[in-house]
Order: C-alpha cells, then structure tokens, then sequence
C-alpha cells in the first residue's frame, strides 16, 4: 500500500497519513483485544481443569490474596473494584470450601483480614502453572520471527500503560490494605507493611 501524509501522496515507506495512523492503531486494538480473549479464555480452562465450581473473579480474589495476604476487606474489594458487600459475598464462598480464612484485625476488632489457606495458595499454584504451560506451548508454536517480536512489542505494550497497568500490591498499599500477618508477624528490623511475592509474580 502507497502511503499518504495528510498533503496527499508519499512514497511507499514514508510517513503515514492521519487516517492510515487511525486505521493502524484500530488494528492493534482489536489485536490486543482478541490476545486479551484469549488469555481469559485460558485462564478459565486452567481454572476449570483445577476447580470448576469457582469463577474467574472468584480467582482473581484468590490470586490477590496470594501475591498481598494478609489484607483487608476493604483493600480487596477496593482491588477488584467491587463494593465491600460483594466482596465479602465472595469470601464467604471461597471460606466454605476452604479456600480462605477470615478473622478479626487485632488492632482494630471491627476491620476483617483475610488470608489463603494452604488448599487456597495450592488452587492458585496449580491454576497458575496451567495457564503458563498452555501459553508457553502456544507460544512455542509460532515461528521464530513472531517470538522474537512478542518480547519488545508486549513490554513497549506495558511500559506505555504505566499507571493504567494494575498491581495489585500496589491497589492494596494505597488503600491501605496491607499488614503484617497477625499469626507471623515481620521482625523488627523488616519494614512493616505485609509480605511481598517475589517480583514477576503474575496476578
């Protein structure tokens, strides 16, 4: 295709015109948005080969708990963007199977902290292992040429979010959301303020 600037004409390889810039960045768009179904579309297979009575944003909860825990309510529905009711409708079904566990702050009776139980950290090991072997195996079926791209293109994607990305460490913190768990507190010579998962943890 003959490339145009906003003048009319250009040679092939020249700078692109306003709409053919419009046209790209539509088509990025939707790339990014089809890559995007397809992640969630993996993320329910894993979940569903691991536990198919939760729902994604059952583990979503779980997953938050498992990079910030111990947290408050309020922190956990301040992260999946929820009101504090239907977060704790969610805890409330995640306890009963024995996923997470529910007690009162010590430091302040009225505020609930929540943490994962080990059958709850072993569901979110073994549905994150899952998702990351079925998008290794996809990934190495694309040609040399198309990885090599991926890298770049997909960190350039993130940087460019910047405060858009979500962390949800950093949701909690601003919240704040995270402690110290009253059962395993920091030493005194650790900064206060909750565990932290080692960096590169998915959520």
């Amino acid at each position: 295709m003959t490339r145009q600037d906003s003048h009319g004409p250009s040679t092939p390889g020249g700078p692109l015109s306003p709409a053919e810039l419009d046209q790209e960045a539509e088509e990025l768009t939707l790339a990014v948005m089809a890559a995007s179904r397809l992640l969630v579309a993996i993320s329910a297979r894993a979940l569903a080969c691991s536990d198919d009575s939760l729902t994604l944003p059952q583990l979503r909860a779980l997953v938050v708990l498992d990079t910030c825990g111990p947290v408050k309510l309020v922190a956990l529905a301040a992260t999946l963007g929820v009101n504090p009711s239907t977060a704790l409708r969610m805890v409330e079904r995640l306890e009963s199977v024995g996923l997470t566990d529910r007690k009162s702050n010590p430091d302040n009776r009225r505020e609930v902290i929540l943490s994962l139980t080990p059958a709850g950290r072993d569901l979110v090991e073994r549905v994150l292992a899952h998702r990351r072997t079925e998008i290794r195996t996809l990934v190495q079926q694309l040609p040399a040429d198309a990885r090599g791209g991926l890298v770049p293109a997909l960190t350039a994607l993130i940087e460019a979010a910047d405060e858009m990305a979500v962390d949800p460490l950093d949701a909690v913190r601003r919240v704040g959301g995270l402690i110290d768990d009253p059962l395993n507190p920091a030493p005194p010579d650790r900064p206060q303020g909750g565990r932290r998962r080692p960096k590169g943890r998915p959520a």
